[in-house]
């Protein structure tokens, strides 16, 4: 199998989000967005992954960690041009690009493989991820050719009244000739609207060297849309929540209410165990089978073994043993332990103790 590389931009500051944070730090269900991307992207089959990282770089590149590389873009010239900070890596390699967002917290793995698979099975040059939508105003349009492969990528504010018409847009997400990509990079200008090097330019600079250049629709739009403002991303959180309640129902948890529930990205809990409405369970919490989770309950970062009834009770940083009853309104601290068998009973508040052997009721 040849080899497969991901490029992931995140070099932008999110000026819609009016916050201090950088964009793709913002999190959803807990977790920032360019982790969720590049989580997804270990998923996958890539050989190196790249983040392209300017505002905010250094809190990026500490959010980001080992798993990938970071690459900086010291001015923010469009999306062509950040792509363009991977040629010292990448311009001589054999393969597959793929280029993502990392304001894109919902991709998921599958739609990915699935756009590398159908660009290397036709021998394309490049494939992009589309869509097709009532309303693609904002977008850039799919313009095709008589044979049904793309002809070019319309930015929407570049767009004529003609192609405003086309409801197949980009989503932004690439899967490209490895070589071909970046011998094109360096010809696209910035003769556009917005002054900027974009990356889709290359589409059309594939097409005029008579490279064939197709599209893979996706059927599920809601993964690959970005989050620029706070609406979008409450949006981004509300479908992520679906996933993840899901994904633990599936798995043998019952949810009383998933509309009321609140679990984070990283938490992983045991078959039948039973969550009230009202639960908020964060971090990288662990809990075990059999357990009962009280209504209004919060629960970060904790270790909980089997058979556990919470009720009403806030525990963080807690590790707690099998057989375990806490509350109701119990308060337990960071660094406590609560062992096998006891009972931590209404309203006990306790923080950086054992609990056990020297405290608490052993049931």
């Amino acid at each position: 199998m040849s080899k497969r590389f991901a490029v992931i931009l995140a070099a932008g500051k999110g000026t819609r989000m009016k916050s201090k944070l950088y964009k793709v730090l913002h999190p959803v269900c807990g977790k920032p967005m360019i982790r969720h991307v590049v989580d997804t992207v270990k998923n996958a089959d890539f050989s190196k992954v790249y983040v392209v990282v300017g505002h905010g770089a250094e809190q990026v590149e500490a959010t980001v960690g080992t798993d990938a590389e970071c690459l900086t873009q010291r001015e923010q010239l469009g999306t062509g041009h950040a792509v363009l900070q991977a040629a010292g890596r990448l311009s001589e390699q054999e393969g597959t690009t793929v280029v993502l967002c990392g304001d894109t917290p919902l991709i998921t793995y599958q739609t990915i493989e699935r756009l590398m698979q159908v660009q290397e099975k036709h021998h394309a040059a490049a494939a992009v991820l589309t869509a097709h939508l009532e309303d693609p105003t904002g977008y850039g349009r799919i313009v095709r050719d008589r044979s049904g492969h793309v002809a070019k990528i319309v930015e929407d504010k570049d767009a004529n009244s003609d192609e405003k018409r086309v409801k197949e847009i980009n989503t932004g997400i690439y899967s490209f000739d490895n070589r071909k990509l970046f011998a094109l990079l360096k010809q696209v200008t910035n003769h556009n609207a917005q002054g900027e090097y974009y990356l889709p330019d290359v589409i059309g600079l594939l097409v005029q060297k008579s490279e064939k250049v197709i599209a893979y629709a996706t059927e599920h739009f809601e993964e690959t849309v970005g989050v620029n403002d706070r609406m979008q991303l409450a949006a981004a959180g509300k479908y992520m929540q679906d996933r993840i309640n899901r994904a633990v129902m599936q798995n043998g948890v019952t949810l009383i209410d998933p509309s009321t529930t609140y679990l984070s990205a990283d938490c992983v809990i045991g078959g039948d165990t039973v969550v009230y409405p009202g639960a908020v369970i964060e971090g990288n919490t662990r809990i075990g089978n059999g357990c009962r989770i009280g209504a209004h309950s919060y629960i970060r970062d904790c270790i909980i073994g089997n058979s556990v009834q919470i009720d009403q009770s806030v525990l963080e940083g807690v590790t707690i043993g099998n057989d375990v009853q806490i509350g109701p309104f119990a308060h337990i601290r960071p660094l406590s332990k609560v062992h096998g068998r006891v009972n931590a009973g209404h309203s006990v508040d306790a923080g950086n103790m054992d609990i056990g052997e020297r405290g608490g009721t052993e049931r």
